[in-house]
């Protein structure tokens, strides 16, 4: 069903995580949604989701709000930010980086890295005036803007050793990431069935990142085929999403499962 007629059947205050990524309204070709709104009509359409979502989220729950755009309307993002800015704090801007390049010169002195480094997929511009976008944001909103994280739970490991014990918190091998997130797509050799979808990494780092137990309840308004799910299932948390198309759904439950078959094999054999 639609999202804002499934969030107004739920209570007050009962979803301690969201994580969504709208249709970012660039044109494309959904099977039962029309991606080329008028720009206003667009934006007062995600301002009601932000009053909704506000309205079922806890008080110390987490948004997280990925969106893109596209090379020639760079506004977008920012435009979109905007309505929900009546309704939550902004805590934390992420930047979802898909593609990067280093040269092993700008590496500094890791013996362990021999050559320069270019991972990660991205939609070539093709146009002399737009760089390729490598990178999206996901915005964390809250209602408050003083939600504690876990910051460790999506922590990397220290390329230099000497700083564990050197800094007051470095007790161990894993420090804060910060906010910039590589999180690459799987490469897929076949049509996709969906025509945007974030990797299940990334929503399942945003779980880990606010914190869960097996109570946790996480909340997807725009599941297409089930990304946010398949990372709750993964985690062991609970999930409520909402999906307007039927062929997304059908694929979404056949993703959760052959997740759900997965995660019993793997139990077997423990």
């Amino acid at each position: 069903m639609d999202c804002l007629e499934g969030m107004r059947r739920m209570g007050d205050g009962v979803v301690d995580i969201i994580v969504t990524s709208p249709p970012y309204n660039i044109g494309k070709d959904y099977s039962q949604y029309n991606d080329r709104q008028p720009r206003e009509t667009y934006l007062r359409w995600l301002e009601r989701i932000a009053a909704e979502s506000r309205r079922v989220l806890k008080e110390d729950g987490s948004f997280f709000l990925n969106l893109g755009g596209k090379a020639s309307d760079p506004w977008l993002p920012f435009d979109v930010i905007q309505q929900f800015r009546e309704y939550y704090e902004l805590q934390n801007v992420i930047h979802w980086i898909k593609s990067i390049a280093i040269e092993r010169s700008d590496m500094g002195a890791y013996d362990h890295i021999l050559a320069d480094i270019a991972v990660g997929h991205y939609q070539p511009v093709n146009s002399p005036r737009f760089l390729s976008q490598c990178h999206e944001y996901i915005y964390h909103l809250t209602k408050h803007g003083r939600v504690a994280l876990d910051k460790l739970g999506v922590g990397v490991r220290y390329q230099d050793k000497s700083n564990i014990g050197r800094w007051k918190r470095a007790d161990r091998d894993i420090r804060d990431r910060g906010n910039t997130w590589f999180i690459p797509y799987r490469t897929i050799r076949s049509s996709r069935p969906h025509p945007t979808t974030f990797p299940e990494r990334l929503p399942e780092m945003c779980i880990r990142l606010h914190g869960f137990t097996p109570e946790t309840l996480v909340l997807d308004p725009f599941m297409g085929i089930g990304s946010t799910a398949l990372a709750c299932v993964s985690l062991g948390v609970r999930y409520i999403g909402f999906e307007i198309d039927p062929a997304y759904h059908a694929v979404a439950e056949a993703r959760l499962r052959a997740a759900a078959r997965a995660k019993h094999a793997r139990r077997d054999e423990e």
